[in-house]
Parts: structure tokens; sequence; C-alpha cells
């Protein structure tokens, strides 16, 4: 046992050998399947957290639904953790785990990708006039500034690049491309989102966390999250804190757009975190709304695909448009391999 760790009981903090256990388990899959070839420091913590039993107590005074290693690895690097090996980085939360286990018990996984634009574009480029924008799981508001962000779409032909009026932003998203999605940047005249705790774009802590949220070694995300972060500061996008499997929450916030626009609701990564009953009654909501739905789901996630989406055969998560499958796409917009003949037609089965 590490010398200037707690006592065993201390440590434990009430938290009991199932707990643990769980603890244990979770870290070792994620350290086994999840970081391999995404982060080899995440990788490496993982597997060191599941084999120190002095680390697994601390994490497990953590609720179930905080713990999991992105969030907890990100809550380290926020409060100031070395981004350095294992043993270093396990000294530092024993030093810090009352810390830690408070702030990662009042934060959730709130990735806010200013990427995923570059794969719903095409979804918003079938919609003619302005658009009002309302997204379920908005975070910190980032995906809500698609008409504010640059593109750069690289397909067989070369590369189509897009640019706000004002020329080219802070924020250029990359995306390779196939098949002749519509690419255009569509006019938002009013932009709200719905989040169970929303985060700010001006709030350093909140900043702080979103870039932490980065795993290290992807390059090029965090200061593309900072800038984006930048745009929402500058011009603040109206995010309500609420649960949008709510229907009465949903409806009340569809009923602030602006007459004139067309209302347009996005979940563009957010369903397979909402619970499955959650989950069918936002989607049951949605329908009953005068609003054009446009969403990235993986593709067995729910059966609202007309007609139905062959999951077997589709590489990658779907963008849809009212239940109509468009496109194969990143989940985080790196690439959209579009699938629809013609805007009103799909080859839905792959």
């Amino acid at each position: 046992m590490r010398q200037d760790s707690v006592g065993e009981d201390e440590g434990m903090g009430g938290a009991d050998a199932d707990e643990q256990a769980a603890v244990v388990e979770r870290y070792a899959r994620f350290a086994r399947d999840e970081a391999p070839g995404r982060s080899a420091l995440y990788a490496e913590w993982a597997g060191g957290v599941a084999s120190d039993p002095d680390v697994v107590a601390i994490l497990a005074r953590i609720p179930a639904t905080r713990r999991q290693p992105p969030l907890v690895f990100a809550v380290t690097r926020m409060l100031g953790a070395p981004e350095s090996a294992f043993p270093a980085w396990a000294a530092w939360l024993v030093e810090h785990g009352d810390e830690v286990v408070a702030e990662a018990s009042v934060r959730r996984l709130q990735t806010n990708e200013p990427q995923r634009c570059a794969a719903l574009l095409p979804a918003l480029a079938t919609i003619d006039g302005p658009i009002a924008l309302l997204e379920v799981g908005a975070s910190g508001g980032l995906c809500l500034y698609p008409d504010r962000y640059s593109y750069r779409y690289r397909g067989s032909d070369g590369v189509l690049a897009l640019d706000p009026d004002a020329g080219t932003s802070a924020v250029v998203l990359e995306c390779e491309i196939t098949g002749a999605p519509p690419l255009r940047l569509p006019e938002v005249v009013w932009r709200t989102g719905i989040d169970l705790e929303p985060l700010d774009a001006s709030d350093a802590g909140d900043r702080r966390f979103l870039t932490s949220l980065v795993w290290p070694g992807e390059s090029g995300r965090a200061e593309r999250i900072a800038a984006a972060l930048d745009i929402a500061a500058a011009d603040p996008p109206h995010v309500i804190a609420g649960d949008a499997s709510d229907p009465e929450v949903l409806r009340a916030a569809a009923a602030l757009a602006p007459a004139g626009a067309t209302l347009v609701v996005t979940t563009p990564g957010v369903l397979p975190h909402i619970p499955r009953a959650g989950r069918e009654r936002l989607l049951d909501a949605v329908r009953t709304l005068d609003a054009v739905w446009i969403t990235i789901d993986p593709p067995a996630l729910h059966d609202r695909w007309q007609p139905p989406v062959d999951a077997a055969s589709w590489d990658g998560f779907v963008l849809g448009r009212d239940g109509e499958a468009l496109a194969a796409v990143d989940p985080l917009g790196s690439f959209v391999h579009w699938r629809a003949w013609r805007t009103g037609g799909t080859d839905a089965a792959g």
C-alpha cells in the first residue's frame, strides 16, 4: 500500500465491496476496449486504476452515474492532475481525493463537439428559408452555431469551402464526403437549447471542463472547442435547464420559436444517453410538433427509421431527417457518406 494513502476504512469512504468491484470492472474494460487507439495515456491510467486498491476506494465514493473513466479523468485534469504516467497521477489523486469526488459528483459527460455540425449541415441544407434551431442536449450550445463556422468538405472532385458572409471563421471544420449531399450554410434566426445541466460558454470553470473532456492525444480538438466557445460567448444562446424527455419541457421551448421560421429540433448524439422510456417519450413529443427533426443516432438505437435501416450494412451512425436516413456519418463529424438519391428519397437499406 502506498505510504501516503489514507487508511483502509477512511479510503473506502463507506463504499462497499460491490461498488469497488464495479469500479475495477469498468476501468479494466475501458483500458482494454475503449481507450486503445484513441488515448494511450487514458489506457494507462485506466489499467492502473483497475489494479490499485487505494485509487479504486476513492473512485467508488463517486456516484455510479458520475464515475465513467472519461469524466473522472477530465475532472482530475481540470483540477490540476499531471498528464504523466499513472504513478504520478495516482499520487495526485490520493492527495486530492475529496476534491475529485466532490467535483465529479456534480458533473456529467457533456462532450460538446462543434465538429458534429459538419455532419448536421447536409440535413440542414435540405431546409429552405430561415431556421429556428432547437437542440436537445445542448451542453454549452456549440452545435447551435452551424452558420458561424467554416467548412471544408473533401470529396472526389476536390474541396468545397463554405464560409460565413463575414469570412473564414475561427472554427474551420474539415469533413470527408462521398455522394452528392446538398451543402450550404443555413440561415439560423433563432437558437435555443435544452440540457439537464447547461454549461456557460463565458464561464471560466465550464470552459475548462469542456476542454478537459478532450482526451489526451486528440490533436486540435481542444483548440477547436475553445474557438467555438468564444463564438458562443460573444452571442450567448438561450439554453434551458430541463429534461427534454418531459413533453411539456420540449413543447414550452418550441413555443418560444419565432413565427416565419422553420422550427428544427436536433438530437445530435444525445439519444443514446437518455433511458429508453424517456427517449421514446421525447421522440413521440417531437413528432407532435410542427417541426423538422434532424438527428445523428446509432442505426439500431430506435425503430423510427422509415424505411427501416439495415444496421448490419450501415457504416457509421445515421444522419436522419424526420425518420428518413440520409447519410452514414461519423458521430463526431469527420465523414458524411450520403445515401439519399435526392431530397425525399433514400437508399435506406444500405
